[in-house]
């Protein structure tokens, strides 16, 4: 059923009045049915063409769209008839609305239901949306009306909105070869005192139904914003590529790491919870006693982007006998005297954060300033993360700075462990990132690659030339030849004698 709710947006800046002219702008909210709790966003883009047809949706986000405005006001719910006004004291950003300059602007209203916007950067099943409307600014005609007429639809996995993603012969395949799993952890259900779930796909190899042969094993874990819809998208790539020959026949765990408070990174935080138990003592032996893996550490290996990427890391380093290497790329901070390019050591320092200030609008948790501090910060009195900095000044905490570099710096760990576990970490670290990373990225592995140098350690770091965070694994038209490189580096670790190799990167008419 389609909820229907109007947003009014009042601007109040009709240049007929100089009395209306001085009004404050005022987005009016008003509820034609009832509609449950939720955050209510309104998006505005500046119009740069004015011959442009209306975009499919307004956004703002901290990776391409920076320069939208966002406000945001938390409801409880709206009866039919109540009226809701945002105005320049609620939460908004680049600036209050009362910043907003003149001019012409797309503008839509999203009620995000389920409050994981500030999360996915976009909204998702339930959650309700207006058309996309024109607005001029200062307004000298009636004050449009946006309409939330639009729930958006929830589908089940392989099938979006244009139908099926597969015949029903390739489906059976699909869904011969993917698995989903739902595993309640007893660690993390005696964490958060309610059942918890974690939950990924399993995708075998052709020829795994017949015989006995055993399997090498990848790990892998998404990114911010992702979850299970594109881990659903990562392992049919991965069925495709290694039906092709493109990737060695293993057995991939794909894992979901997205929670209320963020990505977890499959960590033991005291917000988010035992992760890392859950996943290295229940989670996987679990699946490998279902499964027939290797079953050893040399052939257990880990995968991750950015997030996903730290997330694998921080598992190689610190469970460095229960896999055999940790291939990753670009991985989130790695050494915090290097975050989002601000030493936060320092006593004077101080960071300003696009992120940080429009995830404070998009909202109160789940963002990707929080979701760090969800992880890496104790818990304050409140129950919740302790922020690392103000998000307005850009001040800093200093017990709360101390507590990340003493407890999560990936570079302090390096140093003072890896002497000890040598034998257990010589050779396992796998890292790519561009020189040309869009948030740094590659200055903070090259610290952490120094922290290694620094103890005499032996790990592989690349840079690859030029690259930015999102086209590192492109080669031509090959998307993902930076993961097939992975997977064979893999396969020749766990199967050093095999006669299977690496088809290389794709002809040039392939591309």
């Amino acid at each position: 059923m389609v909820r229907r709710t109007a947003v009014a947006l009042a601007f109040g800046l009709a240049l007929a009045s100089p009395v209306l002219a001085q009004q404050p702008p005022r987005i009016e909210v008003q509820a034609e049915q009832i509609t449950g709790p939720g955050r209510l966003l309104v998006f505005a883009e500046r119009i740069t063409n004015p011959e442009a047809a209306a975009p499919p949706s307004v956004s703002a986000d901290f990776f391409f769209k920076k320069d939208n405005f966002v406000a945001a006001r938390e409801v409880e719910g709206l009866q039919p008839g109540t009226v809701i006004g945002l105005d320049g004291d609620d939460a908004a950003y680049p600036s209050s609305m009362n910043a907003l300059p003149p001019g012409d602007y797309w503008v839509q209203a999203v009620l995000d239901r389920d409050h994981d916007y500030a999360y996915r950067l976009r909204p998702d099943g339930g959650d309700l949306l207006s058309p996309v409307t024109r607005v001029s600014l200062p307004m000298t005609g009636p004050t449009p009306l946006l309409a939330l007429s639009t729930t958006v639809p929830e589908y089940p996995q392989w099938e979006t909105a244009r139908g099926p993603m597969f015949s029903p012969e390739d489906r059976a395949i699909v869904e011969a070869r993917i698995k989903p799993f739902d595993f309640v952890s007893p660690a993390l259900s005696a964490f958060q005192g309610r059942p918890v779930t974690m939950r990924g796909l399993v995708v075998t190899p052709e020829g795994y139904d017949v015989g006995d042969d055993t399997y090498p094993v990848v790990y892998f874990t998404h990114g911010f914003t992702s979850g299970m819809e594109s881990l659903s998208d990562s392992a049919i790539g991965i069925l495709t590529a290694t039906h092709a020959g493109r990737l060695p026949p293993m057995i991939w765990v794909m894992l979901d790491q997205s929670s209320p408070l963020g990505t977890h990174e499959f960590a033991d935080s005291v917000n988010n919870g035992p992760w890392a138990t859950a996943l290295t003592r229940e989670l996987i032996p679990d699946l490998e006693s279902r499964y027939r893996v290797d079953g050893t550490a040399s052939s257990r290996f880990l995968m991750g982007h950015s997030s996903g990427g730290w997330a694998m890391l921080w598992l190689q380093v610190n469970y460095p006998d229960q896999f055999g290497g940790a291939w990753v790329s670009a991985p989130d901070f790695t050494d915090f005297t290097d975050f989002e390019g601000v030493d936060i050591t320092r006593p004077d320092a101080r960071i300003i954060s696009v992120m940080g200030r429009m995830d404070a609008v998009l909202g109160e948790y789940g963002g990707q300033s929080s979701s760090f501090e969800a992880v890496f910060s104790p818990r304050g009195d409140d129950g919740r993360p302790m922020p690392l900095y103000d998000r307005a000044t850009g001040e800093i905490d200093a017990e709360v700075a101390r507590h990340w570099r003493e407890n999560w710096d990936l570079s302090q760990i390096v140093r003072r462990r890896w002497p000890a576990q040598r034998r257990d970490l010589d050779g396992k670290l796998h890292v790519w990132v561009g020189t040309s990373d869009e948030f740094g990225l590659d200055r903070s592995a090259r610290q952490l690659e120094g922290a290694v140098t620094s103890v005499d350690g032996r790990a592989d770091f690349t840079y690859a030339p030029g690259k930015g965070h999102f086209d590192l694994y492109a080669d031509g038209s090959e998307r993902q030849a930076l993961r097939r490189v992975m997977a064979w580096q893999m396969w020749r670790r766990a199967r050093p004698d095999s006669p299977l190799a690496d088809p290389g990167p794709l002809p040039a008419t392939a591309r």
